[in-house]
This record gives structure tokens, C-alpha cells and sequence, in this order.
């Protein structure tokens, strides 16, 4: 980006779908690198913006009957295990989940836009509806899941790590991302890092349709006659972002809650199995259980992610052209 109160977004002139030649592929390829770069950075931002609230909302998801709100959650991590260990515990698994699953995401995103629009006909990626939009995130969603689920499986069960050992009277373990991946790998094998995979899925593919949809129909609300989505400001990209990861989360929480579960615990239950047995034991509200932490992070969280990547994205754009 040439300056912050301008964010760039992937409607550039290089991004016309045009007939498929030699020449075309170099700049294909130069936006899937600047889109996977961007999507690191946003990444890596979001996630020391909303680590702490992100580790509050593992938390009751997964042991709901130790903190049944917020605040006792704040005050039972901080009382038990102090800032740093408290509340970001797995925040290196959490930086490589989130930077492998938002670089893929990125440019997934950016070339299933470009396959959209050629099937539909359409010249230029910005001139896709908001709706076909929010399909290329569903697809894209696909292959970040890949990247994700190993690398998440390893931040839930370090954030929950004191609540598991203690529930089996055991003594909380001190162990750190690469020895915990160790010990999943002796005992489960590479399946074990993918547990929860189907509910990966299942959370991601659809809450991905819904996350850029909302955030391409924010950015078109709120800017003004006669402005384009890539004039509308740093403010109203936080706030079209910040938009994006609440419709996110409050349409894929259920979904999240068992995913967590499943990989915490290590369990091989079903995702539908499962979660049906949480509504008919502890009701609806457990399957929203963490929601208000989920909420109050992923707004700062995911304006901050756009915000750093529509910036380093143009910057990026502007260095090599």
C-alpha cells in the first residue's frame, strides 16, 4: 500500500481474466505469492491482537462446567497461571495455525476469484458479485483446513492443558508445542494431528462463504458515492473486517465447540454424533459456550488481519510494478 487510509484489495487492472496466454502467468503467480505474503502478515497480526480471548474461548468450550462465563474464566486463568502462561499459552501453534491457514487462505482466495469469474465470463475479478465472492472463500477454505487443523489440535490442547491433566487428577504438564507434537505423533500417528478434520471442514467451508461475503458487501456498503471499496479507509477496513469475523464465528460456533472437543480430548466420536450428545446433555447454550470471548476477539482481531494485509498487499504491489 502506497498509504494505510487506502487499503488495496485484489481488484487490480493485472487481475482481468483474460484469454489464458504465456505472458498472463507471471503476474498469476506474482499476485498468489503478494496474496500468500499479505495473508502471513494479517495473520501474525490478528493473532497477538486476540490471543488472549482466544485462549478464554478454548477454555469454555471445552470445560464449560469451570467457567460458565467470561469473567470467571478471566479470573480463575489469571489467578491460576498469570498473564503469560494464562492467557497465551499455544500462541506459537496459534501464529503458525493462523499464518499457514490465512496465507493459504489468501491465495486460495485470490486464484479461485480468478477462476469464478472466467467459468461466469466475468472480465475483472472486481467486477464479481458479493456473493460469488463469498463462493471463492468457500473453496479456498478447503485447502487452508489442510494447514490448519494439525497446527490448531496442538494450540487447544496447550491452552487446555492444565484443565485436562487436573480433570484426570493428574499434575498439570509443562510441555511446549514441539514436544506435545512429538507425543501425539508416538502414541496416534499422523491421524492423530488430524483429528477433528471433518469438523474443520464442516467449520470452515461454509464460514469461510459467509466471511468474505460479509466483508465485501461491508466494504461496498460503506464507501461513498463515487468512491471505490479500495478508497473507503483504514477505519472502515477494520470495521468491514471486524464485521466479517463476527458473522464468522457466530454462524460456525457450534461447529468450533465440537471441533475443539474432539481435539482437546482426542476423541473419535463423529462431529454430528458428538454434537448431537452435547445438545441432548448440556443443552443449546453449550454449544455456544465461549461465544462472547469468540466475539469480542475476532472484531479488533480480523479488522487488524485486513487491515495488514490490504496495506502490505498494496505496498507489495506497488514495489514490483
Amino acid at each position: 500500500m502506497l498509504d494505510s487510509s487506502q487499503p488495496y484489495s485484489n481488484n487490480r487492472s493485472d487481475n482481468t481474466v483474460a484469454q489464458s496466454t504465456p505472458g498472463n502467468m507471471p503476474d498469476a503467480r506474482t499476485d498468489m505469492v503478494i496474496d500468500f505474503i499479505a495473508g502471513s502478515l494479517g495473520a501474525a497480526t490478528s493473532v497477538y491482537v486476540g490471543q488472549p480471548l482466544d485462549t478464554l474461548k478454548v477454555k469454555m468450550q471445552t470445560f464449560p462446567q469451570l467457567y460458565p462465563n467470561l469473567k470467571v474464566c478471566f479470573t480463575r486463568t489469571l489467578e491460576n497461571e498469570g498473564i503469560v502462561r494464562g492467557f497465551y499459552a499455544g500462541t506459537v501453534p496459534s501464529l503458525a495455525a493462523n499464518i499457514a491457514e490465512n496465507s493459504i487462505l489468501f491465495a486460495a482466495y485470490g486464484a479461485c476469484q480468478k477462476l469464478i469469474a472466467k467459468s461466469m465470463g466475468i472480465p475483472r475479478v472486481e467486477d464479481l458479485s458479493v456473493t460469488a465472492n463469498g463462493m471463492s472463500g468457500f473453496l479456498a477454505a478447503f485447502w487452508s483446513s489442510l494447514a490448519l487443523c494439525p497446527t490448531e489440535l496442538v494450540k487447544c490442547r496447550l491452552q487446555a492443558m492444565r484443565e485436562s491433566s487436573t480433570s484426570q487428577g493428574k499434575e498439570p504438564l509443562k510441555i511446549g508445542p514441539y514436544q506435545l507434537t512429538r507425543d501425539i505423533l508416538r502414541t496416534d500417528g499422523v491421524p492423530g494431528l488430524f483429528r477433528g478434520l471433518t469438523a474443520t471442514f464442516t467449520r470452515e467451508m461454509p464460514g469461510y462463504f459467509f466471511f468474505f461475503f460479509a466483508y465485501e458487501l461491508m466494504r461496498d456498503l460503506l464507501r461513498a458515492p463515487g468512491q471505490t471499496k479500495d478508497e473507503i479507509g483504514a477505519l472502515k477496513t477494520v470495521v468491514a473486517g471486524g464485521t466479517a469475523g463476527v458473522t464468522l464465528w457466530t454462524i460456525i460456533f457450534p461447529a468450533d465447540v465440537v471441533k475443539s472437543r474432539l481435539q482437546v480430548s482426542g476423541g473419535k466420536t463423529p462431529m454430528l454424533k458428538l454434537m448431537s450428545q452435547i445438545y441432548r446433555t448440556e443443552g443449546l447454550m453449550a454449544l455456544y459456550s465461549g461465544l462472547g470471548p469468540s466475539l469480542i476477539r475476532t472484531f479488533p482481531a480480523t479488522g487488524a488481519l485486513f487491515l495488514a494485509y490490504e496495506t502490505s498487499k498494496k505496498a507489495m504491489t506497488s514495489y514490483v510494478s
